[in-house]
C-alpha cells in the first residue's frame, strides 16, 4: 500500500478529540475491583523443552471473572536474584504457541510472561489454549463486535482485564521483581499493552508496536482493512442510528487513546506509514496522548518505518526493545 494517511509532520502533532465517557475511570475501577475480588493465584508447572539455558513454566492464572487464562513463563536457568519481568500480549487471532518459541527475552536475562488471548489462537502460529466462556449477542466474524452493544459485555473488556491480571499474576510468582514489570506487544498485542499501561500505574516500560485498538471511529473512516472493518460490516447490517450510537458508546470505553492519556510507563512505540490495518494516524493519536492526564511527562519515543505496512519492524524491534528495557526496566 502506498502512503495514504496524513503527512509525517502532521502525524507528529495529531491530537484528535475523542468521545471519552465521563465515567471511564469509574467503569474500569469497578471492572478491575470485581476481577480481583474473585481471588486466585497463578499455578505453575515446569515444561520439559529440552533447553538447557532457559526454563519454561506452563502458567494458569485467574483473569476476568476468575476464568483460567494460560501463559508461558520463560526464565534464564539458574537465575540469581529476582528478575525483571516482561508481559507480552499477542496479535489478532494468535495464541501463545509452543513453549520454546519465545525465549529471546529470557536469554537476555528477563522473566518473559506470554499471555494467551482468550477465544483466539487458531488464526496463525502454533495455537492457543484459553477459551472465552462468555457468550455474545449477534456479531460479525471475528471478535470486534462481540458484545458491541454494551461496554460491560464487550470482548475486549474481558481481554484488557486478563492483561491487568497477567501483571498481577507475574508479580505474585517467586523469583520475580514485582517492582519491575513491563509490557510489550504488536498489533492487537500492542493495543492490549497500551490498555494495560493505562490501567496499571506503576509499570516500568511499555513497548507497543503498530498498535491496534486505538481511535476506532477514525480507523473505520480511513481504512477498509480488517479487523476494523468488522465494525463497518456490523453497522452495514444493523443500520439504525440507535445501534450506531450504542456501538460507538461501547467502543469509547475501549479506546487506546484514553488508556494512553493515563499511562505513566516509559513508552517505545513503532509505526509503519503504509499500514492499512492500523493506520498511522491511529497510532500517533495514542502516542501523542501518552501521559497527558497524569501531570507527568513519561519518556516516550516512536520508531517510524516509512516503507512498511502492518508488518512494521518485525525482528528489527528486538534490539530496540532490549535497549529500552535496559534503560528503564533492568
Amino acid at each position: 500500500m502506498a502512503l495514504f494517511d496524513l503527512p509525517l509532520a502532521d502525524l507528529e502533532t495529531y491530537r484528535p478529540e475523542i468521545d471519552e465517557p465521563d465515567d471511564f475511570d469509574a467503569f474500569w475501577t469497578a471492572t478491575l475491583d470485581e476481577a480481583r475480588a474473585v481471588g486466585g493465584t497463578p499455578t505453575l508447572e515446569r515444561v520439559d523443552t529440552g533447553l538447557t539455558q532457559v526454563v519454561v513454566d506452563d502458567v494458569t492464572f485467574p483473569g476476568f471473572g476468575g476464568h483460567p487464562v494460560k501463559a508461558w513463563l520463560a526464565r534464564p536457568a539458574n537465575a540469581d536474584g529476582p528478575l525483571p519481568a516482561v508481559v507480552e500480549f499477542l496479535g489478532y487471532g494468535g495464541g501463545r504457541g509452543l513453549p520454546h518459541e519465545r525465549i529471546g527475552l529470557a536469554a537476555a536475562g528477563y522473566a518473559h510472561f506470554v499471555m494467551d488471548t482468550r477465544g483466539q489462537g487458531s488464526g496463525w502460529g502454533a495455537g492457543g489454549g484459553t477459551p472465552d466462556p462468555v457468550g455474545s449477542g449477534p456479531a460479525s466474524p471475528g471478535v470486534m463486535t462481540r458484545g458491541i452493544l454494551d461496554p460491560h459485555d464487550h470482548y475486549y473488556r474481558r481481554v484488557f482485564t486478563d492483561g491487568v491480571r497477567a501483571v498481577d499474576a507475574v508479580r505474585a510468582i517467586d523469583g520475580i521483581d514485582a517492582s519491575s514489570v513491563s509490557v510489550v506487544g504488536a498489533s492487537q498485542g500492542g493495543g492490549i499493552s497500551v490498555a494495560v499501561a493505562g490501567l496499571v500505574p506503576d509499570l516500568r516500560a511499555a513497548m507497543p508496536d503498530v498498535p491496534f485498538l486505538t481511535h476506532y471511529r477514525h480507523a473505520v473512516q480511513i481504512t477498509d482493512g480488517f479487523p476494523y472493518a468488522e465494525i463497518t460490516q456490523y453497522l452495514r447490517v444493523h443500520r439504525s442510528p440507535e445501534v450506531a450510537a450504542q456501538v460507538w458508546r461501547t467502543l469509547s470505553y475501549l479506546d487506546g487513546v484514553s488508556f494512553a492519556r493515563r499511562a505513566r510507563a516509559a513508552a517505545l512505540y513503532s509505526v509503519a506509514l503504509m499500514d492499512g490495518t492500523c493506520p498511522p494516524s491511529t497510532v500517533y493519536a495514542a502516542f501523542n496522548a501518552w501521559g497527558a492526564t497524569t501531570g507527568e511527562a513519561p519518556a516516550k519515543e516512536i520508531d517510524v518505518y516509512p516503507y512498511n505496512g502492518h508488518e512494521g519492524g518485525e525482528a528489527y524491534r528486538f534490539p530496540r526493545h532490549l535497549a529500552w528495557l535496559g534503560k528503564y526496566a533492568a
